[in-house]
């Protein structure tokens, strides 16, 4: 790898950056990890593992097989990068795949055609850049999300990067939860304005203060999508922030103990919750936690702060003039006015904004990003951001902390290489995940159809006035495309003719969390196209006074939108 955590050319710019630092213990773990997989991958190899024996192995170092080829899937703690972290994903995509990686709503990088032979190396590769893959897979608890503007949001209450790291510390390799009966998922979000589909997961988590300025947690469980979508209950309104530890252990304990490990359509705590009634799991888990010592699980003040410290602010230079030379740019070019309209966001820090990096250009894979973009993007973080970038639950990349009077700069830099389209919450910002043109699951591929659906609508003048509305697509009922939450909402599914999808509609994964409704028929792909425009201008034709697409729909209910999908279909 061209750069390493531990070389001097880079450990300075990794310092930078607000992530959290491995130290030796952290190193010299993943290190055994890789060591330990490089015999298991050996004895596969060798004939002296069966697959069956072999997969549980591989699954809990992020390796999946897929219908060509292995894919690894690397931990990326609550979405946050340095810039050197970044250049080594580059180096791996180049090393080990075939030079791009795909970046996922788990805020990961997935890479899709890992050589089993060589996957030790690429796991020594991430440890080399204080990375791995550990927990990525497997019926364990996952990779912890939040919101992409964590530490630098305007409508930020607590940070909830600190305690995204509570909790990857806390599951990293938990005795009881390595082995629960299905994969677990924890969103956690400290903003107003919920960035994190945080009521959509196993455990959604809100840090809140209370009335003294005391921190807590609003906790829901028993959210999720897939076969059956469902929005999480809330259990607590307000859990305070010693109690943390405990309360999520007695979740995981109850889970675990009565979850179905029998039918793996009913293992997720989401059924859990549900057959049970949420007010029978609710006791369930206060009685569990009454029996917790709450003195040895009592999170700290001295742990917080110490986890805090890797979250600091950056060093922020004074920008009084910043906000002006900004309205100065943006009257200057009006591409660049739009730019800013839909790829930026208010940062707490007076004269200085968030940047976000569309991944989605007109006709190409949402969420790919290649070894160059990649470098590029650090290149620009280390310039423009502290070192530091961060991957969106929407598959793009922020720029966190940018000065308001260099956001001009930045933009330019970005023209060159691809990676300035101005798209993000608009309908071409397409979530998508990688369908059957990699995934044995899929019934339908989906990333042909966000391709088509993104240059249908590639006039950015026209997608302005359509204005935010989102859309996603699953290649399978599994969800990984988060099809159920979108504005509107793609489903590949399994029919004896070919490729063909279902659409929902009314689907949101912030704070009024609801799941989209089914309107129909499967269509075709061309079908499908045609019909996202109709709905759209049927849409654009009855709105009033500019709401937003899921206004519209929650005002007129689904009756129109059908009539449109199916007058032609």
């Amino acid at each position: 790898m061209s750069q390493i955590i531990t070389s001097p050319a880079s450990r300075e710019a990794h310092a930078r950056a607000g992530v959290y630092h491995y130290d030796e213990f952290d190193r010299q773990f993943v290190a055994e990890r890789v060591e330990q997989f490089r015999f298991q991958v050996e004895r596969r190899v060798a004939g002296q593992l069966t697959e069956d024996e072999f997969k549980p192995l591989r699954l809990m170092n992020g390796l999946y097989l897929q219908l060509h080829a292995y894919m690894l899937r690397v931990a990326i703690p609550y979405g946050l990068l340095s810039s050197v972290q970044m250049r080594n994903l580059a180096d791996i995509s180049e090393t080990f795949d075939r030079g791009y990686g795909h970046f996922t709503t788990r805020q990961n990088i997935q890479f899709n055609w890992i050589k089993l032979e060589e996957s030790p190396d690429a796991l020594q590769a991430l440890a080399d850049a204080d990375m791995h893959a550990i927990q990525t897979s497997g019926n364990c608890i996952r990779n912890t999300t939040t919101d992409e503007f964590a530490g630098a949001a305007y409508d930020e209450i607590v940070d909830p990067r600190v305690y995204a790291e509570i909790l990857r510390q806390w599951s990293t390799l938990h005795p009881e939860f390595e082995f629960l009966p299905r994969k677990f998922k924890i969103a956690i979000t400290g903003a107003t304005h919920d960035r994190a589909a945080t009521k959509l997961h196993d455990i959604g988590l809100y840090v809140k203060r209370d009335a003294t300025g005391a921190v807590g947690f609003e906790v829901y469980a028993g959210g999720g999508l897939g076969r059956t979508p469902l929005v999480g209950t809330k259990l607590r309104d307000f859990l305070p922030e010693p109690d943390f530890l405990g309360y999520m252990e007695a979740i995981l304990r109850v889970y675990n103990a009565l979850g179905d490990r029998a039918n793996i359509y009913k293992a997720r705590i989401k059924i859990l919750v549900r057959d049970l009634k949420p007010a029978e799991f609710i006791r369930l888990v206060e009685e569990e936690y009454s029996r917790i010592d709450k003195a040895e699980y009592a999170l700290a003040p001295s742990i917080v702060a110490a986890i805090s410290t890797h979250f600091a602010n950056p060093d922020f230079a004074p920008k009084p003039d910043a906000e002006a030379a900004l309205a100065k740019a943006r009257a200057g070019n009006a591409a660049f006015d739009a730019w800013v309209t839909h790829n930026t966001h208010p940062h707490k820090q007076p004269g200085y904004i968030s940047a976000v990096i569309s991944l989605k250009p007109p006709g190409g894979t949402p969420g790919d990003a290649s070894a160059a973009q990649m470098r590029v993007m650090a290149d620009l973080a280390d310039r423009f951001s502290f070192s530091e970038l961060r991957v969106t639950h929407a598959q793009n990349i922020v720029l966190a902390h940018v000065a308001q009077d260099e956001l001009f700069a930045l933009w330019q830099a970005l023209i060159p290489a691809g990676l300035a389209t101005s798209n993000v919450s608009l309908i071409s910002d397409i979530i998508a995940c990688p369908g059957l043109d990699y995934c044995s699951l899929a019934n339908a591929r989906s990333i042909p159809l966000a391709q088509q659906i993104a240059l249908r609508f590639a006039d950015p003048v026209r997608a302005a006035v359509i204005g935010e509305l989102f859309v996603n697509i699953s290649g399978c009922i599994n969800a990984c495309g988060h099809h159920h939450v979108g504005n509107i909402g793609i489903l590949g599914v399994d029919r004896k003719d070919g490729e063909a999808y279902q659409i929902t509609l009314g689907g949101s994964a912030s704070n009024d969390a609801a799941i989209g409704d089914i309107v129909g028929p499967a269509l075709t792909a061309d079908q499908t196209v045609d019909a996202i425009e109709r709905i759209v201008d049927i849409y654009l034709s009855v709105r009033k006074d500019g709401e937003r697409f899921l206004a519209t729909y929650r005002r007129l209910g689904a009756a129109p939108f059908k009539e449109a999908v199916y007058a032609v279909a």
